[in-house]
């Protein structure tokens, strides 16, 4: 297993920079410096590179938390030592999302930014998410969760709040064709629901344990 282990993460890290290494090129060929393995970003790149960095923030947010649920159906403990790989990297694709609408999209103007943030509804809950996703990927070290505890556990809940936050800024920002983001939130709605009926569970196991102990009694 502990074989399994240092091989796989190095790859599966590998795999999840494959689409910011292709948005890189991409930029690259964009500007004319150079042209490398023929990856176009089309006549919008700037456009494509917004939408690719949020596409792949909500499939790493919802990456991580299928980790969790594939724990317990097949009693594999490696997802977990992926879940803080995946999540940070929601937060890195995040992180690049923004950094491509601050600097190429408002071209790095903070008062366009801000303007935004007030008018456009989409956006004010894009950056929410952001601000309560740097927090969670600051504590996601093991020295941290040593350090806060329970605290650690209910801060990192927030990951659900983060993940309908991702996904409502993404159908608040779709014109007409709603499809694609549909599909994440009924992706979403699945893992909550999992965790919701496991939650159920758990309580009835309890509820029947206590009613047992006073039976015994």
């Amino acid at each position: 297993m502990r074989r399994i282990h240092w091989v796989l993460k190095p790859l599966v890290f590998a795999a999840c920079l494959v689409p910011a290494l292709r948005l890189g090129v991409g930029a690259l060929n964009a500007a004319e410096a150079w042209h490398l393995g023929g990856v176009s970003l089309g006549a919008d790149p700037v456009k494509v590179m917004l939408h690719t960095c949020g596409r792949w923030t909500l499939n790493f947010l919802m990456i991580t938390l299928c980790m969790t649920p594939l724990r317990e159906l097949t009693h594999w403990t490696l997802w977990l030592r992926l879940r803080r790989m995946f999540g940070l990297f929601a937060l890195f694709y995040a992180s690049l999302h923004f950094s491509v609408y601050l600097l190429l999209d408002q071209n790095a103007k903070f008062g366009a930014l801000w303007q935004d943030i007030v008018k456009r509804p989409y956006i004010t809950l894009g950056m929410l998410a952001l601000l309560l996703l740097i927090p969670l990927g600051l504590t996601s070290t093991a020295k941290a969760q040593r350090r806060l505890g329970k605290r650690w556990i209910r801060l990192h809940r927030l990951v659900y709040v983060i993940a309908a936050l991702g996904v409502w800024h993404f159908w608040w920002q779709v014109k007409k064709d709603i499809r694609e983001p549909l599909l994440y939130v009924c992706g979403l709605s699945l893992l909550l629901g999992y965790r919701l009926w496991k939650h159920r569970q758990s309580r009835a196991r309890i509820s029947v344990a206590r009613l047992a102990r006073t039976d015994g009694a």
